[in-house]
């Protein structure tokens, strides 16, 4: 029995396809010229993006909960940090052609393994407008294709986006295919991206877990899995009591629609009496709902009582969940079992349990005495990233350049034949 035909209004192999084709001459070109050319046409074509990103802010509201709305808006100002984030991946070294082995053989053959294009790239990702462009440009620079598929509620916005960028491929000379945007909001037309097997060379998905957990499980093109984060911040037992409470209200409040905000707090026994209460007294100020075991609630007793799916959960929203722990191997041993493998923090002034925080915990991030919210491109220097990959191969952490190329064995001889 056949598979029912995907009902999908884009033909997303055909897509590919020209992608392909396109994108063949992008190592050769100047890609830096490009950039700024795409912050160039960004600029000049302000109003149209706010007016198209105005549209779905209005289609949005009612029915998205207010921090996806914040994470969907666009104004001069963030879009002027988008124009600042090509420039700075502009300036950025570029990773193509970058000898990382060089040696000759003892038959007189020599190797060198260099950095290359991907080739063709499709991104999935949901609501911000802004991981258009930073995905753009990074695939660009890193001299690849990218088929884009934002989500619906940013669809008139990525339209906009994506016209402008064409607009700045087509000044430089260069085939506006080399971007596309899949258009079509529909689920299909995801799953039939992630049918593209020999057509795409990587899938990176970005999103909460329901993308993400569909695009692997589906794909049949290899995958960059950019995992949710459901980060924790612990409080050791010599932890400053001034520091920790700062570094948690940061971690949590600063923008708590982002992956990298702090979803947990685990507080030592030790200090959780003299703390505790006034580090959820602050969140609460804020406007933070406060989850807690039976320990925090007993020293904080407006807490609700988290439920045991709590400790799982990434709420990207102002809440967190509290729990008081009896050591440090406690608080390592939660994480390792709730985490996301994301981003997490121990504030302590013990050296020895600093050090063993950062060799025991498991995750692409692992701070002392600092706020989980550094994940990221931008702040990682990287210029921008395409995604913070929470998985072992290939990448770990936030993805920039370097993360979007792939290897070639270039061999020069003179002759040689192996006997």
């Amino acid at each position: 029995m056949t598979s029912p035909k995907l009902q999908t209004t884009v033909d997303v192999a055909s897509m590919a396809e020209r992608a392909r084709s396109a994108g063949r001459s992008l190592a050769r070109a100047d890609r830096n010229a490009l950039l700024l050319a795409m912050g160039r046409q960004l600029k000049a074509h302000q109003a149209e993006i706010l007016a198209a990103n105005a549209e779905d802010l209005a289609s949005a509201t009612g029915t998205v909960a207010a921090a996806l709305l914040d994470r969907l808006m666009l104004n001069e100002k963030r879009l002027d940090a988008i124009i600042t984030g090509l420039h700075q991946v502009a300036a950025l070294p570029d990773p193509l052609g970058e000898v990382l082995e060089g040696r000759t053989l003892s038959n007189g053959l020599l190797l060198q393994k260099v950095r290359v294009p991907l080739g063709v790239i499709g991104v999935v990702y949901e609501s911000r407008p802004n991981v258009t462009v930073d995905v753009a440009a990074l695939c660009l620079k890193a001299g690849s294709a990218v088929l884009l598929r934002g989500s619906a509620t940013a669809l008139h916005s990525n339209r906009a986006l994506i016209q402008a960028i064409r607009v700045a491929l087509a000044e430089q000379g260069l085939d506006p295919d080399c971007v596309q945007l899949v258009d079509d909001p529909d689920r299909a037309s995801v799953t039939a991206l992630l049918g593209l097997r020999g057509k795409l060379d990587l899938i990176i998905p970005r999103g909460g877990s329901g993308l993400i957990n569909h695009v692997v499980e589906n794909s049949l093109v290899p995958v960059v899995e950019t995992g949710i984060g459901n980060c924790h911040v612990y409080l050791d037992d010599s932890a400053d009591p001034q520091m920790a409470s700062d570094i948690v209200f940061n971690a949590k409040v600063q923008r708590p629609s982002v992956c990298n905000a702090a979803e947990k707090l685990l507080i030592h026994q030790a200090i959780a009496p003299a703390l505790l209460p006034s580090i959820c007294t602050r969140l609460a100020q804020a406007k933070v709902e406060i989850r807690g075991c039976e320990r925090t609630r007993a020293l904080y007793p407006t807490a609700k009582p988290a439920a045991t799916s709590d400790w799982d959960m990434e709420y990207l929203d102002l809440i967190i969940g509290v729990r008081v722990v009896d050591s440090l191997e406690d608080a390592i041993g939660h994480i390792n079992r709730h985490g996301s493998q994301h981003s997490e923090a121990i504030v302590t002034q013990n050296y020895a349990h600093a050090e063993k925080f950062l060799a025991e915990v498991d995750a692409a991030a692992v701070y002392v005495n600092a706020s989980t919210r550094f994940t990221d491109g931008f702040e990682f220097g990287l210029g921008a990233e395409v995604g913070i990959s929470t998985q072992k191969l290939h990448a770990r952490g936030p993805m920039g350049l370097r993360d979007l190329t792939t290897t070639k064995y270039l061999v020069r001889g003179s002759g040689q034949i192996r006997q």
